[in-house]
């Protein structure tokens, strides 16, 4: 992977910052944040999972809709990078999935099969907590990360955290342990309004998932509320046309 610029760099650490604010949309970060981590490193995709109130991992976010299934499929078997990445605190850097079978004899296959090549996993975490994880998926052959490229992707998920965790610190553990399952039930109402539309408008599933993201930014509506008036009213469907 060519190294991105410090100017690049710079416009999506900023393009974070601005996303912290007081209307804070979770599902709208993390989703901003797999776009942005995707764009940065060339990946064919990345995707996002976060610790519930019981410590286990949740698919909170992805880039496509490939990764989605995928990363369901990886909590489903409980093994792979990100679980990897999750226990350990530490980076799955550079690894060859058509020679991980002996490593992840489940996901490693799936992975293959499903087109990607190469996976590299970083913990999102601040000193010694671990909150969720951060999946970056390669499809073609030579995607290692370098030196130099490491550090920049565990900044990205760092900063995911730390938001997070500032968000407990302001609003106290209580209601950030709410906000998550909140995400989590919002989730589920996303995936079916992204159906709906991809239906209604005879489009893939990632096409239907832009056109709702597109509407909500351009009418400064929520994600989650957006997607709740679709699944509700059918007539919304026409605005997303």
């Amino acid at each position: 992977m060519t190294t991105v610029s410090a100017e690049r760099l710079a416009t999506i650490f900023v393009e974070v910052a601005d996303t912290l604010v007081d209307e804070f949309d979770l599902l709208e970060f993390l989703h901003m944040l797999t776009d942005r981590t995707a764009d940065l490193v060339g990946a064919a995709a990345v995707g996002l999972v976060l610790a519930d109130k019981d410590g286990r991992l949740e698919f909170m976010a992805g880039s496509n809709e490939n990764v989605k299934l995928l990363e369901l499929f990886q909590l489903q078997t409980r093994e792979g990078p990100c679980l990897e990445a999750f226990r350990t605190g530490q980076p799955v850097i550079n690894v060859n999935l058509g020679e991980a079978a002996p490593r992840w004899p489940r996901f490693a296959p799936r992975a293959t099969a499903t087109g990607f090549q190469s996976v590299h996993a970083f913990p999102m975490r601040l000193r010694s907590q671990t909150i969720g994880a951060l999946n970056v998926f390669g499809d073609t052959e030579g995607g290692d990360f370098d030196g130099a490229d490491v550090p920049i992707v565990q900044s990205l998920a760092d900063i995911a955290a730390i938001a997070l965790l500032q968000e407990r610190a302001i609003h106290r553990s209580e209601v950030l342990t709410e906000q998550l399952q909140g995400a989590l039930n919002s989730r589920i109402v996303i995936e079916q309004a992204k159906g709906a539309v991809a239906q209604a408008h005879q489009i893939s599933v990632d096409e239907a998932f832009t056109r709702i993201r597109t509407y909500a930014r351009g009418n400064n509506k929520k994600l989650t509320d957006v997607a709740h008036a679709i699944v509700v009213d059918q007539s919304a469907l026409l605005n997303l046309s």
